[in-house]
């Protein structure tokens, strides 16, 4: 897991049509009213995106992420270029010892359909790339979640099976899909 911490990551970083940057204390309003818009889409994969998702579980959650950068989980808000729009959050977080990080994402459900996840994934992998020690980039999901295997198969990740009771999602095990991305997919 230390190979994935790094000080020198930077914080923000820019693809053809967004702004990726770490999420700052000032972001609460953007993050709930993203959440609140997306409950109906997200919750069923996203456990922390509940019917009573409120102004205090963005900040609690808004307040751990500097911290969480020292031990290797890096999150993102995704927003549109100008920086004003936050359109969902892409973030990496250590799967074990090894050079291996879990990618993850969301998008506020009136931006779906748009590109806007298989961009922030491509970019957010080439950042890691290129700024942490990785030799690979895993995305998992349930098998349920067809947008977000939509997402990996866009962003070029290559599908390498079917993991068998891999995701606990409100006390339910799924099966989930396992695709990845190492250094020369992109």
């Amino acid at each position: 897991m230390t190979n994935l911490v790094s000080s020198g990551l930077p914080t923000e970083f820019e693809t053809g049509n967004l702004l990726v940057r770490r999420y700052r204390l000032d972001d609460d309003d953007a993050l709930y009213g993203a959440a609140r818009a997306s409950i109906a889409e997200i919750h069923p994969f996203l456990p922390w995106c509940h019917p009573d998702y409120a102004m205090t579980d963005a900040r609690e959650w808004l307040a751990q992420i500097t911290p969480s950068w020292v031990e290797g989980i890096y999150t993102f808000g995704i927003f549109d270029r100008s920086g004003r729009d936050l359109l969902g959050s892409v973030g990496l977080s250590p799967v074990d010892e090894h050079p291996v990080t879990n990618l993850g994402y969301w998008i506020r459900s009136d931006v779906t359909r748009r590109g806007v996840a298989t961009e922030a994934t491509v970019g957010l992998a080439r950042h890691a790339f290129a700024h942490l020690d990785l030799q690979r980039i895993e995305i998992i999901m349930s098998v349920r979640n067809l947008p977000s295997r939509r997402v990996a198969e866009k962003a070029g990740a290559t599908f390498e099976g079917t993991l068998r009771s891999r995701l606990m999602l409100h006390g339910e095990a799924h099966d989930a899909h396992c695709f990845s991305l190492v250094r020369g997919d992109l």
